[in-house]
């Protein structure tokens, strides 16, 4: 367990590095709500977000089940809280126009001020949730 902190490094060096290649042969920004937004209207001009997509899923597939050398927890929170709190993301990316990843990520390299703003939000938000729903509620 002493050498978790490397694939979370891996991990994100990986995250960067794409978001990087992205930008700088595609003029893109890797912010997964939007790309998964873009995909959906299905336009031949858009394939490209299918791919990228694709070879997420399948990167993180590939890592967990043939690289991992333990599972990944599996979740106990109810199925209907999880999807209710997928609307409620969706709703909030598309109202902060992006997504952590689309902020955090590329929005915080290119020192942007609005993403910035955006990533204080989440944060203070996802800490009063954990707090409301841990010790208050008592979830």
């Amino acid at each position: 367990m002493e050498a978790s902190w490397i694939a979370g490094l891996i991990g994100g060096i990986l995250i960067g590095l794409s978001a990087t290649i992205l930008l700088a042969f595609n003029g893109r920004i890797a912010g997964i709500g939007g790309m998964v937004n873009g995909a959906l209207t299905f336009a031949r001009a858009e394939q490209w977000r299918w791919w990228f997509l694709g070879g997420m899923l399948g990167g993180g597939a590939w890592y967990e089940y043939g690289l991992a050398p333990q599972p990944t927890p599996t979740s106990t929170f109810a199925p209907w809280a999880m999807v209710i709190g997928g609307f409620i993301v969706g709703f909030g990316t598309r109202m902060g126009n992006g997504c952590t990843s689309g902020h955090g990520v590329c929005g915080l390299g290119r020192l942007s001020g609005r993403s910035l703003a955006a990533v204080m939000t989440f944060m203070v938000t996802a800490a009063v949730t954990v707090f409301i729903t841990r010790h208050v509620i008592g979830l």
